[in-house]
């Protein structure tokens, strides 16, 4: 009778979640009480609540840890490959490839930029030489 009760309690439980769905759901809330321990242990300013969330992060690294290990045992949890070198060293000489192109474009445009400096110097230096020019003589002084 109390195996009934206890499979009748345990049962729909069980069907809401799958157990591999639960255990993730477990896991990434182990992650965010992770990042909140973190923060309350690195912004705490008397050491005995900083040293009571130090445990605490580190009790909580020891469940994850244990969590995972348990997944990946249950093939629950898949991790990823490692990326290969050759990979990386491509990803690499491209990342560099395309900073140098940027670097470029931006002389470029800096060179256009001081040439338009000039330019507009110049076009300014013309312009106040012919309104001195085009300006009438003061105080009835004229030229002959």
């Amino acid at each position: 009778m109390y195996q009934q009760q206890q499979n009748m309690q345990n049962g729909p439980l069980q069907a809401l979640m799958p157990e591999e769905d639960m255990a993730y759901t477990v896991l990434a809330d182990l992650k965010r009480v992770v990042r909140e321990y973190a923060t309350a242990a690195t912004e705490s300013s008397c050491p005995e609540i900083r040293g009571m969330f130090t445990q605490l992060l580190n009790n909580t690294l020891h469940m994850q840890e244990d969590l995972f290990n348990a997944m990946k045992a249950a093939n629950m949890y898949s991790v990823s490959s490692p990326a290969l070198r050759q990979d990386l060293a491509k990803q690499i000489q491209q990342n560099q490839q395309m900073i140098q192109k940027t670097e470029q474009h931006l002389q470029k445009l800096e060179q256009k930029n001081q040439s338009a400096q000039q330019q507009m110097q110049q076009n300014s230096s013309q312009h106040q030489a012919y309104q001195q020019q085009q300006t009438p003589p003061q105080n009835g002084q004229y030229f002959m």
